[in-house]
């Protein structure tokens, strides 16, 4: 994508029960910076476990997804804000939609910010180079 670009963050973790989903969103990210690891988990049980036990490396951010079955993202974003080593790391939440509720209930519960899923992959490309190259942590 754009040279000369400062993108703060090097590890993701997308948490998304859409494979198909977190595979186009992979492929965006390596569109914008090729340095960029991407871990995945298609539940929040498992995204949990993965975060808690280290089972990966604590991502320097997290993208996930608003609706998904059994936990849904607000009660990740929930438990991982409650977490004190997991706390810190800014969370993306999105979606294909979002109610204004929604909007302003994963804000409370600590979302750095929300993405309306685009519906083209130059879109999504757009979208995440400004993501990844805002400083959540400031």
């Amino acid at each position: 994508m754009s040279s000369g670009i400062t993108y703060f963050y090097k590890r993701i973790f997308i948490i998304d029960d859409d494979v198909e989903d977190q595979e186009i969103f992979m492929e965006a990210v390596k569109e914008i910076d090729q340095a960029v690891q991407c871990y995945t988990s298609t539940n929040g049980d498992d995204a949990l476990r993965q975060l808690e036990q280290e089972v990966v490396v604590l991502p320097d951010l997290i993208f996930l997804d608003l609706n998904m079955p059994k936990l849904n993202g607000k009660q990740i974003l929930r438990q991982i804000k409650s977490i004190g080593s997991l706390n810190r790391i800014p969370v993306i939440m999105y979606s294909t939609s979002f109610a204004p509720r929604d909007i302003e209930e994963i804000r409370e519960l600590g979302a750095a910010f929300h993405l309306l899923k685009p519906s083209r992959f130059d879109d999504l490309c757009k979208s995440l180079a400004s993501i990844l190259s805002r400083n959540w942590n400031s």
